[in-house]
């Protein structure tokens, strides 16, 4: 019970764990104690701790309440819906999120200048998501057909919209913010990145893929969609027959593929991050066994080591945050255009 595998900070949990001073466990019996926490001492040959010894194991765990589950272990349901830590930050995050925005779009809805360090800081990520993001994936690159000698209206009937990207503006600045919350959230003391869950960045692809689909069924009909998957081919019918169901087939499977790699991209940055800064922190307590001045050197490189790497990590947030985005974008602009 007291050891701590520190590979745990990256798994979601069924608490919160924090400085052992900031949070002590005052369990007064044995009868007080949940009956999973006490399962893994019950077995045949096995003996329960001194309960003094069990409450300074279990001191810094703020358990979460479990009003729909059974708990099989602080990382484990045995049964019913578990609330975790990584949802609770969501949950967090995204009523932040909500808080700011309500405040932006209040700001912004005259339609005045932005005014004052607030509303330019978030109207910059906003335009840049529109202007740089949004746009060039998804527009039409025909916008002017009509003036620039390419048929005139055959051109502009094919773009109903002068900028397609913008309806997808709201979807691609919730799945930024969102993205770029979670990963800033594993920088902070005592929370976790959310987005080193897989469950979570296959959910978020999962908000993609849906898009991809139903946006693109909107365009050309759910048959449409499909057929546009396979790219126009002047084949002789016999090769036609053979070969189109073959592409059709490639085609629908590097559609799932690419949905699955957007989930695993997002999940291997952040991952890898927090394993490199677990690793650079784990030196500090090898080095423990040996002598002062090797663990003063020690800890005093991995302590800058971990500083500077922190700093990377911030920008690594940032970065794959606008990836995210931008991929969705780019596949959301694949569906609502011909193949």
């Amino acid at each position: 019970m007291s050891d701590h595998n520190p590979i745990y900070h990256l798994k979601d949990a069924y608490f919160f764990e924090v400085p052992k001073p900031m949070w002590r466990q005052g369990y007064e019996s044995y009868d007080d104690v949940p009956g999973f926490l006490k399962a893994p001492f019950e077995g045949e040959g096995r003996e329960m701790p001194s309960l003094a010894e069990f409450n300074e194991a279990m001191d810094g765990k703020i358990l979460i309440p479990q009003p729909f589950a059974e708990l099989d272990s602080l990382y484990a349901v045995k049964n019913g819906f578990g609330i975790s830590k990584f949802m609770i930050l969501e949950l967090v995050l995204a009523a932040i999120l909500l808080v700011l925005f309500t405040r932006l779009a209040r700001l912004l809805s005259s339609g005045d200048p932005p005014q004052g360090r607030f509303a330019n800081f978030f109207e910059a990520f906003v335009m840049f998501i529109r202007d740089s993001i949004a746009r060039p994936a998804i527009d039409s690159h025909d916008d002017h057909g009509g003036e620039s000698g390419h048929g005139g209206g055959a051109a502009a009937a094919a773009v109903p919209l002068a900028h397609e990207g913008d309806r997808f503006v709201p979807l691609l600045l919730t799945l930024f913010f969102f993205v770029l919350g979670c990963n800033l959230l594993g920088m902070v003391p005592w929370a976790g990145s959310p987005t080193a869950s897989f469950s979570v960045t296959l959910a978020l692809a999962a908000v993609t893929f849906g898009t991809v689909v139903v946006a693109g069924m909107m365009r050309f009909g759910v048959v449409g969609f499909f057929t546009n998957q396979v790219p126009s081919m002047d084949l002789p019918l016999p090769l036609a027959i053979l070969l189109k169901p073959m592409i059709f087939a490639i085609e629908m499977l590097g559609l799932c593929i690419k949905h699955l790699i957007l989930a695993v991209r997002l999940l291997a940055n952040m991952v890898a991050g927090h394993l490199v800064l677990l690793g650079i922190m784990g030196l500090i307590t090898a080095a423990a066994s040996y002598s002062t001045g090797m663990w003063a050197t020690v800890t005093g490189i991995s302590v800058v080591s971990s500083t500077l790497f922190s700093v990377l990590e911030l920008f690594v947030a940032f970065l794959q945050a606008y990836i995210f985005t931008f991929l969705s974008a780019l596949f959301i602009g694949a569906s609502v255009h011909q193949h």
